[in-house]
């Protein structure tokens, strides 16, 4: 089973959503398991102060060493890596996703205000995670995406594993375009491939739009010049190569 550890200002917002859809379906089946810490339970002082001003001036607040780092050093069971939510961590991937679905177990500590004391990053921190170049109120959201992504990805995780291996990005790609009933919907239908029963040539469509698709809106994934000859055979039997070529 795997276990995650989320360190937080707002335990609740976690723990809901962590019994919510996939992730709660999932916990029930054994999959994984969350234990969430609010390390404001570890300050002293009769406010319960987590932030203190920044030395050498500046605008906001910034996290303070203490209470983060004694709830992490005072709970032997807390799971290691420790990663913390910051804008300056690796980018968070599907294969660091994946990389995290192989471990026993991690812990996600969430930041607030402007940030964390340094010295929390320099000893109980093994690594930084960024979900992207933008910014939130605190590390929470960006939490349950990793933890979200990495649960689908563990055995049981969605019930049916097959559904995580054809998503977007599981082979590097962008998914296929999907349909279903009605057939015909406001004059636009649904490809007669897909109705034809041909399950082989199914599977070649689908990888040739799932590369067009790619090519077209994410370049920076592949390129038409990265794919070998047999992909290359897909794209010319199914899309317009040409465009393809032009956007990648």
């Amino acid at each position: 089973m795997l276990r995650v550890d989320v360190l937080t200002l707002f335990p609740e917002v976690v723990t809901q959503y962590g019994a919510t859809s996939v992730l709660g379906r999932a916990a029930e089946r054994g999959v994984w398991e969350l234990h969430v810490h609010d390390f404001r339970d570890a300050t002293t002082d009769v406010h319960r102060s987590v932030d203190d001003t920044p030395y050498g001036g500046g605008a906001g607040m910034v996290l303070r060493p203490e209470p983060i780092i004694a709830t992490i050093e005072s709970d032997a069971g807390i799971a290691r890596p420790v990663i913390a939510m910051t804008p300056s961590g690796r980018p968070f991937t599907q294969g660091v996703a994946r990389e995290l679905s192989t471990l026993d177990g991690f812990t996600l500590l969430c930041g607030r205000y402007e940030g964390f004391d340094q010295r929390i990053l320099d000893t109980v921190v093994d690594d930084e995670i960024s979900l992207g170049d933008f910014v939130l109120a605190g590390g929470e959201l960006a939490a349950l995406c990793i933890i979200e992504a990495v649960v689908r990805l563990r055995p049981g995780g969605l019930g049916n594993d097959e559904s995580s291996v054809e998503e977007s990005f599981a082979e590097g790609l962008l998914e296929y375009p999907q349909y279903t009933k009605p057939a015909s919907f406001r004059g636009l239908d649904v490809p007669e491939i897909l109705r034809s029963g041909d399950h082989a040539r199914i599977a070649r469509w689908r990888r040739a739009q799932a590369l067009a698709k790619t090519l077209q809106r994410r370049p920076d994934l592949v390129t038409y010049a990265d794919l070998g000859a047999k992909d290359q055979k897909l794209l010319a039997e199914f899309v317009v190569v040409d465009e393809t070529r032009e956007n990648g």
